[in-house]
């Protein structure tokens, strides 16, 4: 047995039952202050709950008498839990406040990493200068998509969440670095979010991958990239949405005179070896000294390669031993290109990231996005969506079928209960109500129905449910004194305080996290937010809505066999009855 478990044993069985002799004691003595301040402290609580109760019961009588009004108000109501799900914004996961961001520096093509370095300086400088970072972490030379050297990336650590405002938070910070790194033209600069899950992509926000479909010119895929990435930023759904991917890197195209090297006696391998060896480099082998193991690599040195026009200073050996100048078997054209061409699914590629704008969540950004592609991209291409989008797409499906699982579950859960398929349905029919508080409190708020909401949702199948069970048990007990109507009504009353009560602790145990501040409060605060509205709205509109139903429902379940069977009467049996007496006639004639 862990620790803790003692202990709650031990108070269990010493201090817990001489605190209820205490608090529970009928008379206090008249000295004791504690004792005379409890029965003031309780007395107050039971004279409120007796004031509500009393209330309650009136306003309830005059609901009961318009029942019809009730019941079109509570078909109101779905279908208005019914557009909330549909128009509240949908997300994944929240971006939570992590405690870094990055910037991603790009500089021209062709700059060396000494001229990035320089930049990556400068944009450090301006991020000390926001408050509320604490210190940067820089790398030049190094890109999501390979080591180039006009590419860096900038990691920028925040102060502790305790020792931040609400204006300083990760979101707020982002636009603090896209204003201070706006005048910057030496280098392109973003500033983005750490993606929510590791792993899943790179870089925060959406993953839109852009393919040529039909192996086109590259050309004619960057300048689709263009329009797409202008007609993006001009929406009010994203922001800084960008693709790091370019193709106008200076390359140098190298032909070789194969007739005049075989005239010299010169291999085309050999050619090519030389380039590769002192250009490049070529590993030979490892060698131990000093205790320790070294890697041998060949190259020229740096002096000797640092300018195109330093090929034409090499020489190499011909079969006939002569020192042949490479500048008379080479030919060198100066062009640009990418330098690396990416491809997803097997098709030529580019990345494109981005993020949603504030006030707006990641499925209206992905919905954007898909709008903008089908006007943008002509036939010969696509898009796919990678990282977190495609998570988020491959899921957005499946929570409708998780949430109607789980009314099955409990629906036949409670069938087996009650031996019967009419209470179950009274009970759940209180659950849309709690939908409804709970989409109503994330539009309020401003929060997307991301997967946290949904659990919420989920829990509160369980939790509206309660207090449906409540009213409806406590009103078959009745039903053998007393007429539905009545035994609905009483029922309510009599379990009036400790519905009350349970909600009450449910909703403060749950308002901590609607005001989550620091790690994860995103998460906190999503889930928190649904169940917390969810809880307020089912409450008090079931003390209403459930009595009702429970006598609607259950008139029509005690009227509806006499109906039926009347209805049966004539228009089956009398039909029958006269059909044998036309039948017995014919048969005298």
């Amino acid at each position: 047995m862990h620790c803790p478990e003692k202990l709650t044993l031990f108070l269990a069985l010493s201090l817990t039952p001489a605190l209820s002799a205490l608090l529970l004691r009928s008379q206090q003595p008249q000295t004791s202050r504690l004792g005379q301040t409890l029965n003031r402290v309780f007395a107050l609580i039971n004279h409120i709950l007796e004031r509500m109760q009393a209330g309650y019961q009136r306003v309830l009588r005059q609901i009961i008498r318009f029942k019809m009004v009730v019941i079109g108000l509570f078909i109101v109501s779905l279908g208005a839990t019914g557009w909330l799900y549909l128009t509240v914004p949908t997300a994944f996961i929240p971006d939570e406040d992590q405690g870094y961001v990055m910037n991603i520096i790009q500089g021209p093509e062709g700059t060396t990493q000494e001229y990035t370095g320089e930049v990556i300086d400068q944009v450090d400088q301006k991020m000390l200068q926001i408050p509320g970072v604490d210190s940067t972490f820089s790398l030049g030379g190094v890109g999501f998509t390979g080591n180039i050297a006009n590419s860096g990336i900038s990691y920028i650590t925040l102060k502790p969440w305790n020792e931040r405002t609400v204006e300083e938070s990760a979101q707020a910070l982002l636009n603090s670095a896209y204003e201070s790194t706006a005048n910057i033209s030496q280098a392109s600069v973003f500033a983005i979010n750490p993606p929510a899950i590791m792993g899943l992509g790179s870089v925060g926000g959406f993953v839109f991958q852009l393919q040529d479909r039909t192996g086109g010119d590259l050309n004619d895929l960057l300048h689709i990239k263009d329009a797409l990435i202008a007609r993006a930023n001009q929406r009010p759904e994203l922001q800084e949405v960008f693709s790091t991917f370019t193709a106008n890197a200076p390359k140098k195209i190298i032909e070789i005179d194969r007739d005049r090297a075989k005239a010299l006696q010169v291999d085309v391998n050999d050619i090519l070896s030389t380039l590769q060896i002192l250009i490049g480099s070529h590993y030979v082998n490892d060698f131990n000294a000093f205790n320790r193991t070294y890697r041998v690599y060949v190259q020229a040195d740096s002096q000797f390669r640092s300018n195109p026009r330093d090929v034409e200073q090499l020489y190499m050996r011909s079969r006939a031993g002569e020192m042949i100048p490479l500048a008379n078997l080479i030919k060198m054209t100066p062009t640009t290109g990418a330098q690396t061409v990416t491809h997803y699914n097997l098709f030529r590629s580019i990345e494109i990231n981005g993020m949603a704008a504030p006030g707006y969540s990641s499925g209206q950004a992905i919905a954007a996005m898909e709008q903008i592609a089908a006007e943008v991209l002509p036939r010969t291409m696509g898009f796919e969506w990678s990282g977190i989008s495609l998570e988020e797409i491959s899921s957005s499906g499946q929570a409708p079928l998780i949430f109607g699982l789980g009314l099955i579950f409990v629906f036949l859960v409670l069938a087996a209960q009650y031996e019967n398929f009419i209470d179950p349905l009274i009970i759940m029919l209180a659950v849309p109500l709690a939908i409804l508080g709970a989409l109503l409190a994330q539009s309020m708020r401003g929060l997307a129905n991301d997967v946290y909401c949904q659990v919420g949702l989920v829990m509160l199948i369980g939790l509206a449910s309660k207090n449906a069970i409540l009213i409806v048990e406590f009103a078959n007990q009745l039903r053998e004194e007393l007429s539905i109507a009545k035994a609905a009504m009483e029922a309510a009353i009599a379990r009036l305080r400790p519905i009350l009560m349970t909600a009450l602790s449910t909703l403060i145990g749950i308002f901590p996290l609607m005001v989550a501040t620091g790690a994860g409060s995103a998460s906190c605060q999503s889930i928190g937010t649904a169940v917390f509205g969810g809880i307020l709205v089912a409450t008090f509109l079931s003390l209403f809505v459930v009595p009702v139903l429970y006598i609607v429902i259950n008139t029509l379940r005690f009227y509806l066999p006499k109906i039926t069977a009347e209805l049966k009467t004539v228009y089956f049996k009398a039909p029958f009855g006269h059909f044998q007496e036309l039948m017995s006639i014919s048969r005298k004639k």
